[in-house]
This record gives C-alpha cells, structure tokens and sequence, in this order.
C-alpha cells in the first residue's frame, strides 16, 4: 500500500472552538456516510456491487474487524460532534473528519470527489503514526 502525502494543508484538524454548535449541527445534517467498496474487505451491510472491491492502494476500514454502516455514520457524527474536522469553508462541508471507535482505533472520513456531501472512512494505519497520534489527543480531550 501506498504511503498517502500527509503533508497537505486540507488535512489538519480546525482548532477547538472554531465553529459554534449550530454550524456543527448543519454540518451533520448534511454529511451522510456512503462508504467504498475500494476500502472494505467485508461486504457488511453497505449494498456495494460488486460486495467489496478493496485496492492495494487503499487503506481499509474493515481489516481488524467488520464495520457496518451504522456504526461507521455514529463514529463520523461523533467526530463532527467534537469538532474533529479540517478547516471548512462558509455553507460548507469539511473535507475530512475524524473519529475513534471504543477500541481506541483511529479513521479518517473524506468526501468522495464530485459527491461532496458523502463520506467513505478507512482506518488509519501504521503508515500514518503522526496524524493517529494528533486525533487520538484531540479526541480525548475534545
């Protein structure tokens, strides 16, 4: 699998406080997780066809343990809930969001491109020390 740049100034979480509660609020009213058959090795209950299609180049959501759909949606609304978005323009929705699950393992959340309200989420991995670390300190004490 292929290291992904890490290095991008869209990548990084806005600072606390950033956005008020209602501005969340309609962040999470919009956002809705599709998933990717591209980052799933498990068919789950997403309704992909073909089931799963995981690439080499991708990270997985799915390669510890099945993730259904519903819980990948409460893990992105949690991460909207605590702020734990990049930077996002006025009226409009964060390209990533972040999130830890009760195992203490890290995802990333990001729009598919031309569908800017959906989300696909993989889990961060060992390639990506820094970054899990950063979200692993923001999420606790968000």
């Amino acid at each position: 699998m292929a290291k992904r740049q890490s290095n991008r100034p869209d990548r990084r979480l806005c600072s606390v406080g950033l956005l008020d509660a209602s501005e969340l609020a309609r962040i999470a009213a919009t956002a809705r997780y599709g998933g990717s058959a591209n980052h799933n090795l498990h068919a789950g209950d997403y309704g992909f066809v073909p089931p799963s299609n995981p690439r080499a180049s991708k990270s997985l959501c799915d390669d510890k343990r099945t993730i259904l759909k519903s819980e990948a949606q409460a893990l992105m609304m949690e991460g909207i809930r605590r702020g734990m978005i990049s930077r996002v323009e006025s009226g409009q929705l964060p390209k990533y969001i972040w999130a830890v699950d009760e195992f203490g393992e890290v995802f990333e959340a990001k729009t598919k491109p031309g569908q800017e309200t959906e989300y696909h989420g993989y889990r961060l991995g060992d390639d990506e020390r820094q970054m899990r670390a950063e979200v692993l300190k923001e999420w606790n004490s968000r």
